[in-house]
């Protein structure tokens, strides 16, 4: 019996032994793969920078593929296609997407404003002397081709009063500025930073002086919810963490900028930091409000549309049910 007893000891440690590798990979082995998308050179998705760069996906068990497809209605058709799960979009795009049948839902809401500026040449002075001119925009039907359709209309001036130019990324609508190609454009910061420091003109500020609608928010559809909810629910979490932490922490908001942004100029990124400081949503909600805004805007064709058609709060309404924002605001 003593020399059983012996022999069953050595096994069992034997078994713990060749076990203990197991059980230390076993956290990789369930770390869930996502490819999550990014669509603009802006600090308005700055959610999913910090969360890849500080390993906040990686806390809560995600294997995350960030990738970058320029531009909400691209996003959208990569999502589509099951090229991706999650991708940035604006509330225009995805209501449109929608009413043709898409059944996509935001999860996550990044702003509920439009955080750019119409930026112009020197010698132009007022939103009303850009009749006759030519406005970079990113894509016609994006965030900036509607934000620049607003700004115009306050000044009283109709889209045949001047020319919209697609130029496919915002940092390239100020490149066309400098070479005077446009007369005037909408940017998001950094870019308005890098344009005001280059002597051009702020003609509007749209996150103060704009509607509040849905510029930017994080989506996939409803079919994927459905069927991978718990993933749902990880992206969500490490989403808001990584939006608590890019307030509370310059340093590493100002550093994840730069990588994503690829600017070094300190001055510029501290003035994109504090913008989007302001104005990314923490709790990140979509606002029903902003929602509404962007169906009255569409017009007849989402007359019958309603926010929850589009809006899927409940992941970050749970977060906030088990004292999430409060605990991460006392930290």
């Amino acid at each position: 019996m003593r020399n059983g007893g012996f022999v069953m000891k050595r096994l069992s440690l034997t078994a713990g032994f060749f076990l203990m590798p197991l059980l230390l990979v076993a956290p990789v082995l369930a770390q869930k793969n996502v490819r999550i998308n990014w669509t603009a050179v802006t600090g308005a998705q700055s959610g999913v920078y910090v969360a890849q760069e500080e390993g906040l996906f990686k806390k809560n068990g995600l294997d995350v593929e960030l990738i970058h497809i320029p531009s909400s209605s691209r996003g959208i058709q990569a999502i589509l296609a099951g090229e991706l799960a999650f991708s940035y979009m604006d509330g225009s795009n995805a209501a449109q997407a929608n009413l043709k049948g898409a059944n996509l839902a935001m999860i996550a809401g990044a702003t509920n404003r439009f955080v750019f500026s119409l930026m112009s040449k020197p010698e132009i002075k007022r939103v009303a002397d850009l009749k006759g001119k030519k406005i970079g925009i990113t894509r016609v039907g994006s965030s900036t081709h509607t934000a620049a359709l607003y700004a115009l209309s306050q000044a009283n001036l109709k889209p045949t009063d001047y020319q919209i130019l697609p130029l496919m990324q915002v940092p390239n609508i100020l490149t066309a500025l400098l070479a005077g190609q446009i007369d005037a454009g909408i940017v998001s910061p950094p870019t308005n930073s890098r344009a005001r420091k280059a002597g051009f003109n702020e003609l509007m500020n749209l996150a103060k002086e704009g509607p509040e609608t849905v510029s930017v928010a994080l989506g996939t559809t409803r079919n994927y919810i459905r069927d991978h909810e718990d993933t749902v629910r990880r992206v969500v979490r490490a989403y808001a963490e990584a939006v608590q932490l890019f307030k509370a922490n310059k340093q590493v908001g100002i550093r994840v900028l730069g990588k994503y942004t690829k600017l070094t100029d300190q001055g510029v990124l501290e003035d994109a930091y504090n913008q989007f400081r302001e104005y990314l949503e923490d709790p990140p909600y979509v606002s029903r409000k902003a929602m509404e805004a962007v169906f009255a805007d569409i017009g007849d064709a989402a007359k019958s549309a309603k926010p929850d058609d589009i809006i899927e709060m409940r992941f970050v309404a749970d977060l906030e049910k088990e004292g999430f924002f409060k605990k991460s605001s006392a930290k």
